[in-house]
């Protein structure tokens, strides 16, 4: 179960009974409504209104929420959710860039702290930013609330290195996460470098330096992970429109490395 370090009096709604949803209950004061699969959204449903399911849900979500309700969605998924949220009129949604990791339902949760950043990763941007943190404090995690630059930052990169790591380890195999890290860093490190550098100018922002020992470091942490290329059109398949794009109007491949491991794998 999560540690309830000085419980929250503050009720929320989770959507999603999964391994995530299920901790954000046990951090909490016992009176959250947590909705799984099929559940009727309640009228009286209490605020903010964290999301918790696999990003193929998201357009049934959205359905099943009041439109007046939107406001108080928060989002957890990994992947670029910017144009996603942005076509349905959610840009300012609240977001939250998960670090921590629930080995399965009712397991406390473990903070993805590194030796690179102690004080822990995961992020919190949008308009309800204070009570997911607070949430999170009460189950013991760190959690940085950001304004929406800096989190667009730390939302790349983390998007680079499950992109990155993910897909060097599949071509290898489907090796594990440290096994990528030790054993095919060189590689690696190139294809952060330049998912990072073309996502950067995709969304006009700059990544702060020391992005690959970050990444690397984090890999370490979480190590015996497993690769494999999911949720594809969230992850890697973003980088592969970026190219898609150059490509359509007659630009150089901002990606090339990964459109060529790609295309080895035949995607």
């Amino acid at each position: 179960m999560g540690k309830k370090a000085d419980a929250p009096a503050q009720a929320i709604t989770i959507i999603g009974g999964g391994r995530i949803g299920q901790a954000l209950v046990d951090m909490g004061p016992g009176s959250d409504v947590l909705l799984k699969r099929g559940s009727s959204f309640p009228k009286d449903a209490p605020s903010p209104i964290i999301v918790c399911t696999r990003n193929d849900a998201l357009e049934g979500v959205i359905e099943s929420v009041p439109k007046d309700r939107h406001g108080d969605l928060v989002f957890i998924q990994n992947g670029m959710l910017q144009p996603w949220l942005e076509g349905r009129g959610l840009a300012s949604a609240t977001q939250l860039l998960v670090y921590f990791a629930v080995a399965k339902a009712g397991d406390t949760p473990v903070d993805g702290k590194t030796d690179v950043n102690p004080e822990g990763l995961t992020s919190v941007w949008g308009p309800h930013s204070e009570a997911v943190a607070q949430r999170l404090a009460a189950g013991g995690l760190a959690c940085k609330v950001l304004d929406r630059p800096a989190f667009l930052q730390a939302m790349l990169e983390k998007l680079v290195w499950i992109s990155a790591f993910m897909l060097v380890g599949v071509t290898h195999g489907g090796c594990s996460v440290g096994e990528v890290e030790r054993v095919h860093s060189q590689q690696t490190a190139e294809l952060v470098e330049e998912l990072a550098s073309a996502g950067a100018a995709a969304l006009g922002v700059r990544l702060e330096a020391g992005a690959w020992e970050r990444l690397a470091a984090y890999a370490r942490s979480v190590a015996n992970y497993p690769t494999a290329l999911k949720e594809f059109e969230w992850r890697n398949g973003w980088f592969k429109e970026l190219s898609r794009e150059a490509s359509a109007s007659g630009k150089q491949d901002p990606c090339p490395m990964h459109t060529r491991l790609l295309a080895g794998l035949g995607y």
